[in-house]
């Protein structure tokens, strides 16, 4: 009887065929590639790419999704060109969920003032959820004699081209805000654009300016320490954040809305169980109440939806804000 050659088998077992051995390696090859084709999603550290604004949102977040995934959430601040250059990174990233872009308002805005952008909200990212819903402030300094949106109207009318509001730069939400106010209550007042939301708040603080709509994270510490005046927020609805203040709206300009928000969208093409996954576990963290109290407080409401919803929320921004560049003649160089 002819002999049988044995092949030791790195499982345990004894091969005793050329075939089995084969077998035996691809078993052995299948179990070490197992734990990277099955790994779960997130297995490496998160990268939020933050433009203009704070980047309290997504930190917060992050401190809670820690527990849940196991991994870091970290904040990458790129506010020059008004969010354009975080756009551009996150849209020339991967689309494997591991770089988030923290949208605003301020994206849709650039996309509609910058139609040669080398990249596109619409086109280059999936939404994944709204986060958050801010109103803004219409601030004006304290000495400025004007209790209400009424009085404030009439010192306009009294002194056209006089008074002067301060907005984070031309094609800002602060500045579409400003000449909305001054289109649908026809005054003259002179728009004076800042380098950042904080350099035009420096000014009002310092008596340079005397009005500027602020988004309420930026603008609730100086109105609740009474060193700015708040007049009114600019919601269709009073705030949560200040229900004491009436709107815009219900002072005399019926129809006057501007809100901000913050979101996440992730590069185009990335797929849908990473979308759902992000959006499931983001959604629990801001029903957390602790959350919900603590950006509260901060100036945000917070309201996760699906991704559908969330695409649909854009859409229906863009018409918006394109009515007020137009009405506005806003144009940037």
């Amino acid at each position: 009887m002819p002999s049988v050659k044995m092949h030791p088998c790195k499982r345990g077992r004894i091969c005793r065929t050329p075939l089995r051995v084969a077998a035996c390696a691809c078993m052995v090859l299948g179990a070490q590639l197992m734990p990277m084709a099955a790994a779960e999603y997130p297995a490496k550290p998160i990268r939020v790419v933050v433009g203009p604004g704070s980047d309290l949102l997504p930190r917060v977040i992050g401190q809670k999704l820690v527990a849940v995934w196991g991994q870091q959430l970290v904040v990458d601040q790129r506010p020059g060109s008004g969010g354009i250059i975080a756009q551009d990174i996150v849209a020339k990233t991967a689309a494997d969920g591991y770089t988030w872009l923290l949208s605003t308002a301020a994206f849709v805005i650039n996309a509609i003032l910058h139609p040669a952008l080398s990249s596109s909200l619409e086109k280059d990212f999936e939404p994944v959820t709204l986060l958050a819903t801010a109103t803004y402030l219409l601030l004006v300094d304290p000495a400025l004699p004007a209790k209400s949106v009424t009085e404030l109207i009439q010192l306009a009318r009294a002194n056209p081209g006089q008074i002067n509001f301060a907005s984070a730069g031309v094609g800002t939400p602060p500045h579409l805000a400003g000449e909305m106010f001054k289109s649908m209550a026809r005054i003259n007042i002179v728009h004076v654009p800042y380098k950042s939301a904080a350099a035009a708040v420096t000014d009002l603080l310092g008596g340079h300016v005397q009005i500027s709509f602020q988004f309420a994270p930026t603008a609730l510490p100086h109105f609740k320490n009474g060193k700015l005046r708040a007049l009114a927020v600019t919601s269709a609805k009073r705030s949560l954040i200040a229900p004491e203040l009436p709107t815009v709206a219900e002072s005399g300009l019926a129809g006057y809305e501007v809100i901000g928000w913050n979101a996440v969208h992730v590069p185009a093409g990335t797929p849908k169980r990473i979308v759902a996954r992000i959006n499931k576990d983001v959604r629990g963290v801001l029903e957390l109440p602790d959350v919900r109290e603590r950006m509260l407080a901060a100036g945000l409401e917070l309201s996760g939806n699906t991704p559908e919803a969330f695409a649909a929320f854009v859409k229906a921004d863009f018409p918006h804000w394109r009515k007020l560049i137009e009405q506005s003649g806003t144009r940037v160089e």
